[in-house]
Parts: structure tokens; C-alpha cells; sequence
């Protein structure tokens, strides 16, 4: 299997494991913030979702297939504001396969023909789509962990 098949395929292996989260924590702990962190579970998952627009789509000159209200909610050194809708929490929970599948789909048909370089928060210099596209999977799994330490600290506090 090529690296960036492989790469598609876990992000939506990882996708399976946020959309549990999302289908099986109460929403009162999912938009909690325990003490000592910066956001809450809720915050992190849609988060992915928007960063893998931004990362893939944005840096290649292409309209992103997600809310643009959506984006400024959840990009990165935005805070949650304590809410979530059944409409969004629904929306987040179509969007976390679809974008992955669509982000395939437009890559195997090259619709990514350019990029605009960009360097992460973590000092790595993304050059390319593949690179956006592997870092993705990488900044989906820190996510996945922040996630797991809150649902930690959710049940310690509670």
C-alpha cells in the first residue's frame, strides 16, 4: 500500500475512534474543561476536522469543504465557548469521514496541484500536499491523545 493510501486510512481509523467519543461521552463532559487544560473534547475533535481543511485544502488554493464558520470556531488559537448544537455535533460527526474520504478523492483525481509552504507550530515545514497529508495523521493522534487525557481527568475529577 502507498504511503499516502496508508496515510488515508489511518486518519479514518482514528476518525472512528473521535466519532465514539463524541457518540458515547454525555455532552456535559464533552464541553468541560477540567482544571489544567485549555479545552475540552469537544473543542479537540472538531478542531481535527477543521485543520485537516486548512492543511490540505487551504494550502493548495482550493475552497475548503467545511463551514467557514466552522473554521474560525475551531482553527488553531481559537477556545471553546462552552457550546456545542445537536446540529453541529451532528454535522462534526458527518464531517469526520467525509472530509477524509473527499481529501482521497481529491487527491487521487489531482485536484492538489499546488502549495503554498507552510511551517507548523511543532517546526515542521510542510512543502507539499503529501506532506500536509502526512503531518495531518500526525496532528490527528497528539489530538487523540488530548482527548484521552481529558476523558482522564473528566473521571478522576467526577
Amino acid at each position: 500500500m502507498e504511503v499516502l493510501e496508508h496515510a488515508f486510512v489511518i486518519s479514518l481509523q482514528n476518525r472512528k475512534i473521535l466519532n465514539k467519543f463524541l457518540e458515547e461521552t454525555p455532552r456535559d463532559q464533552l464541553l468541560q474543561i477540567p482544571e489544567g487544560f485549555r479545552n475540552n473534547i469537544w473543542w479537540n475533535i472538531a478542531h481535527v476536522v477543521v485543520t485537516q481543511q486548512l492543511l490540505i485544502y487551504k494550502l493548495s488554493g482550493q475552497p475548503m469543504r467545511v463551514d467557514t464558520a466552522l473554521v474560525e470556531k475551531f482553527q488553531k488559537g481559537t477556545v471553546p465557548d462552552g457550546t456545542a448544537t445537536e446540529e453541529e455535533i451532528n454535522k462534526i460527526k458527518e464531517l469526520l469521514f467525509a472530509t477524509v474520504e473527499w481529501a482521497q478523492q481529491d487527491y487521487a483525481s489531482g485536484l492538489f496541484s499546488d502549495f503554498q509552504e507552510y511551517t507548523a507550530s511543532v517546526n515542521v515545514t510542510l512543502s507539499s500536499v503529501e506532506d500536509a497529508i502526512v503531518f495531518n495523521v500526525f496532528h490527528e493522534g497528539l489530538h487523540t491523545g488530548a482527548v484521552l487525557s481529558l476523558l482522564k481527568a473528566l473521571k478522576r475529577n467526577g
